[in-house]
């Protein structure tokens, strides 16, 4: 079953709650700096398993030092639905650990 795309208002409404996050070209993103390679080598495979649990997967990008989290729903036609937000919290909760900010 297709997830229903959000309001734009609804976006901004929700990204409001995670300072950090940005929206544009019909996605939700946001880059995590680290203290080393390491660091975020591991934030990546936490969010991985996140991902797998969540059956909801955003698009990353493992930098030297750096994480980029980009999302949308595929079922959605490519917009951004409660699914991406969903994942952007529980990448939120955890990214502390791993020393990111």
């Amino acid at each position: 079953m297709p997830s229903e795309p959000l309001s734009q208002k609804e976006i901004e409404d929700r990204l409001r709650e995670l300072p950090g996050w940005s929206f544009a070209d019909d996605r939700i993103s946001r880059t995590y700096r680290l203290g080393t390679h390491v660091a975020a080598s591991a934030l990546v495979a936490h969010i991985a398993a996140v991902q797998d649990e969540l059956n909801h997967h955003a698009d990353v990008t493992l930098g030297y030092d750096s994480v980029r989290l980009s999302v949308n729903s595929h079922d959605a036609g490519g917009a951004v639905t409660e699914a991406d937000f969903a994942l952007a919290e529980r990448v939120e909760s955890l990214a502390p650990a791993h020393g990111a900010a």
